[in-house]
């Protein structure tokens, strides 16, 4: 588990990894550049969400260039050795930007993630279509629902190319809809993304990264209508971490 100045989800995140059955370590960027921390340890980085550096030049952008500048060879020996990598929110923010997502292509940023068209921070329940299984996040298609909240989840491409290939591998994997799975303007699409795109992973699947939250809904209890009886046994996003380790079982 990741953190920086300013992640504020590493907690829940991690206890989600720790309820699935992980061991988990929470460790600050300083202590994986300084050599003290190796990722080689371990079999999942997870970058959680939060606004690490307030944000202060765009969303995740500094921690993006940290990890791209100080420790970049070593992610790509962990992600080229079948390890997994997971961006939540801000963590999202910070692969796009370093270039791990849609894809290597020597770490050239080919998409971001920009305000909301609704020019306000977004925090409400979305439903989510999981359109490829692409990833071992997930297993199957499926809709499901999980909370958002950011107010730079706009993702947009480079170009139209960047985006029909990001269509037609596959690594599109989530999209925003409705509880029917339509796609759909705001508030169905909370931030405006082109093609709904709520998620997407690089050419392997092992490297992922999504703007809602999987870790605030694993209880039941995280349903925003739980006593109304709307609630699964566990939350939809619990599969997530679920799955990530099952990968290696």
């Amino acid at each position: 588990m990741l953190r920086a100045a300013g992640t504020n989800c590493d907690e829940e995140t991690a206890h989600a990894f720790a309820k699935a059955g992980a061991r988990v370590d929470r460790v600050h960027v300083n202590r994986l550049a300084e050599g003290q921390v190796r990722l080689s340890d371990y079999q999942v980085l997870a970058i959680p969400g939060g606004f690490t550096y307030g944000d202060d030049i765009s969303a995740g952008k500094v921690l993006a260039n940290e990890l791209k500048y100080r420790v970049g060879d070593e992610v790509r020996k962990f992600v080229d050795a079948g390890r997994l990598v997971i961006g939540i929110c801000n963590g999202f923010q910070v692969l796009v930007k370093m270039g791990i997502l849609p894809g290597w292509d020597a770490l050239r940023q080919q998409a971001t993630l920009t305000s909301n068209d609704s020019n306000r921070y977004e925090d409400r329940w979305v439903h989510l279509k999981v359109v490829s299984t692409k990833t071992p996040f997930f297993r199957e298609k499926e809709i499901i629902y999980l909370p958002v909240a950011h107010g730079e989840g706009k993702f947009v491409t480079d170009g139209d190319q960047t985006l029909k290939r990001l269509e037609s591998t596959g690594q599109a994997v989530l999209k925003y809809c409705d509880g029917d799975g339509r796609e759909g303007p705001y508030p169905v699409n909370p931030n405006g993304s082109v093609a709904s795109i709520a998620g997407i992973s690089d050419e392997t699947g092992r490297v992922f990264g999504l703007m809602p939250h999987p870790e605030r809904n694993i209880e039941p209890w995280h349903h925003p209508r739980w006593t109304r009886g709307e609630a699964a046994a566990e939350g939809d996003g619990f599969r997530v971490f679920r799955n990530a380790l099952s990968y290696f079982s």
